[in-house]
Parts: structure tokens; sequence; C-alpha cells
């Protein structure tokens, strides 16, 4: 299936409910195995600044990484298991004893312009969700809004990689705001958003 693309840019009010599911866990291997969540970039932490971006989120889940008052905390199964048992992980931490709200967010931790992102996202809800095409053309699965009822759909395999995930999903497709998808995987990289967020 095609993906649409939204025509849809810029900061819109958005009242309807969602959760949030961010992704704070991984080995930071290229960082020396520094935690990704607890760099501080311009004044906060990575985590702080995802916490920062799904502030309107009814409910957060984090996966791994540091525990944070106020949000859930779960951790994947297998720990370490990559970004899609993170998300399985989430999802279930926000079902439990509740209904899920009919649209999540998922963003990775080390994505310090999320925020810049949200909006946008929550603008362009339509068929199975959205999310962020970079500047190559890359969808980036882990910029993303999901209707639950979707993503939970596949949720079942064991250790199932983040395509089982989301493929076949219709997906509404957004451009990159603000070098959001740009992520910290290397020092090179934090220099970059130092720099950039002051």
């Amino acid at each position: 299936m095609a993906p649409r693309v939204s025509a849809v840019s810029g900061r819109s009010a958005v009242t309807d409910g969602w959760d949030a599911v961010i992704l704070a866990g991984g080995a930071g291997e290229r960082l020396g195995g520094v935690s990704k969540a607890e760099l501080v970039v311009g004044g906060l932490s990575l985590l702080e600044r995802s916490l920062a971006a799904v502030a309107g989120a009814r409910r957060v889940a984090i996966v791994g990484g540091p525990r944070y008052d106020g949000a859930l905390w779960t951790v994947e199964d297998p720990p370490g298991g990559g970004p899609a048992p993170g998300v399985v992980a989430g999802l279930r931490a926000l079902a439990d004893g509740r209904v899920p709200s009919e649209w999540t967010l998922v963003i990775a931790v080390d994505t310090p312009a999320a925020a810049d992102a949200v909006p946008t996202l929550l603008a362009a809800r339509a068929g199975d969700g959205a999310w962020v095409v970079d500047a190559d053309g890359r969808e980036q699965p882990l910029l993303a809004l999901y209707r639950t009822a979707a993503i939970s759909a596949h949720a079942d395999a064991q250790g199932a990689p983040m395509r089982r995930l989301v493929g076949g999903l219709d997906m509404v497709v957004v451009a990159d705001p603000s070098l959001a998808a740009h992520d910290v995987d290397t020092w090179d990289d934090v220099d970059f958003w130092k720099e950039r967020l002051g």
C-alpha cells in the first residue's frame, strides 16, 4: 500500500487522548556504553526531553533506562531485545488494568528534537497512524503515532523484528521537522545536538 503524505504542518492543538511509549534502553555501544537516557544535551537529559515531548499524553510508559515519577516503567522481554520487544512491553504496561487510548505515540529516547515532530504527527492522524520520514526517505517507526489496536494486533510474537509490528500498516508520511529524526548514536551526534540546542 502506498503511503499517504500529510499536508499538515506546524503546531496544532489536539485534544483527543493518546498514550506514549518512550524507548529508553539500549546499550549505547558507540557511546562506550553510556546510558543515552541520562546524556545531558542543552541542559536536559535525553529522557527529560522525551518526557517533555509527550507531556500531553494521558499515560506514559518508559521502557528501560531510569525510572521517572509520574510515568510507568517496564523492560522489554528479553532485556536488550531491541525496539520491537520494547514497544510491545510499553503497550502492555499501558494496557495493564485499563483500556488504552485509541492512539499511541512511540519515540526513541535518543531523538532530542522529537517534540518538534509530535504536534505534526498528532495532527496527521489517519488510517493506522503517521510516521516521520527523514530527508533520505527512510521511515522512522520510532518517531511515529500508531492506532493502538493496529500495532497491538502484531504484538504477539516474542522477539519479533520492528518490521513485523509495523509491516503493512496504512501510515501517513510526514516530513521531518527540525531534523527530528536525527538521533544520538555517536559522540559526534552529541556534539551536534549540544551546539544546536545551546
